[in-house]
């Protein structure tokens, strides 16, 4: 997939798409959906970008191993900030965002909306 000059490129880009649950692919195994990047002129690598409601569960889990506990046994104050940082992030553009965050916190859907609508109101 890759010569020596650009493993510097693909070393630096991987944890970006590690981040973001994408896949790294050689260039010649592009889908029309994947974004090929190129360094110094040529295709060096595609990147297979994750659904949007896989990007939901992937973002979830990291703020799981960032908090270092499931965000089901975070405080109100703690969920909160999640949800306002997945509201950031368009958490809640996806389908059934509302009821997958819901399900993560151990909360109601109510709930969430509830803190969504704090949110506005402030």
């Amino acid at each position: 997939m890759t010569g020596a000059r650009d493993e510097p490129f693909i070393t630096a880009v991987k944890p970006l798409v590690d981040a973001m649950g994408g896949e790294l692919l050689p260039p010649d195994e592009a889908g029309p959906d994947d974004v090929v990047l190129a360094w110094e002129g040529a295709d060096v690598v595609a990147v297979r970008l994750p659904q949007l409601a896989d990007s939901l569960d992937h973002i979830l889990a990291a703020m799981e191993r960032k908090k270092g506990k499931p965000l089901a046994d975070l405080d109100r104050k703690a969920k909160q900030e999640v949800v306002r940082t997945l509201e950031a992030r368009g958490a809640f553009s996806v389908r059934h965002g509302v009821e997958t965050v819901a399900s993560a916190l151990g909360v109601s859907r109510f709930t969430v909306y509830n803190y969504l609508n704090r949110e506005k109101g402030n």
